[in-house]
């Protein structure tokens, strides 16, 4: 289970304290699908980025199961993300100069797979998303919804037990948008927890629950604030 327990986030702006997370706390039971509504600046980005271990908090604790994360070293912080945690973004974050095969790799190259069992695993992946016909392609080569494709097949290289994903439709029209949450909906499917931060109200209906946040606060389906929302 990856929950929270009482966390705010603030952060120091011009003189001003800007409260980010004001004491949210929220349960995703393993093989959860949440998806994290809400307005501009409600602090949606920045809960993500505490689930997954890169950002710490002002206040409260983040746990993945009997892991608390932000009470591990940074090393072991930054092992515990790789061996449990699949980001994808908006900007894709691929790197232009390699191919959809090489950016596939890069983490199994981290994870210290060697050469052979990189391409093995970077092949079947980009086939498991309909880019085996791409794979000496460079990002510039590619559509938007191309690019999306090698970012989900690069998220699954080391085989995460949770996905966390940041607008992962905000830079693509409509139909490849569907396409991608295709996707999410099969990875949730094969037992993965997936939290995912949206504006877009049809992606966030496939999900199994939705988040409200405001002004920092996690909101129960009325709108209300609450401290704890849960299934």
């Amino acid at each position: 289970m990856l929950r929270m327990e009482n966390v705010s986030k603030s952060y120091p702006h011009r003189r001003r304290k800007v409260q980010a997370l004001n004491h949210a706390t929220v349960e995703v039971p393993e093989g959860d699908f949440v998806s994290i509504v809400g307005p501009s600046g409600s602090g949606k980005s920045t809960l993500l980025l505490m689930l997954g271990g890169m950002l710490a908090p002002t206040e409260g604790r983040v746990w993945l199961d009997d892991d608390s994360i932000y009470d591990l070293s940074s090393n072991r912080r930054a092992r515990w993300r790789k061996e449990n945690i699949g980001f994808v973004f908006q900007t894709f974050n691929l790197v232009p100069y390699l191919t959809a095969m090489e950016n596939v790799q890069v983490p199994l190259y981290l994870a210290g797979k060697d050469g052979q069992a990189q391409r093995d695993k970077a092949t079947a992946l980009l086939e498991r998303v309909g880019l085996g016909d791409r794979l000496d392609h460079k990002p510039g080569e590619l559509s938007v919804g191309q690019q999306q494709r090698v970012a989900l097949a690069r998220m699954l290289a080391n085989d995460p037990a949770v996905i966390l994903a940041d607008e992962p439709t905000g830079n693509l029209d409509p139909e490849t948008g569907a396409q991608v949450i295709e996707f999410f909906d099969e990875f949730n499917r094969e037992g993965r927890t997936v939290v995912m931060v949206t504006h877009d109200p049809q992606a966030a209906e496939r999900a199994k629950r939705t988040l409200t946040l405001r002004e920092g606060s996690i909101c129960d389906e009325g709108g209300e604030p609450s401290s704890l929302h849960v299934a």
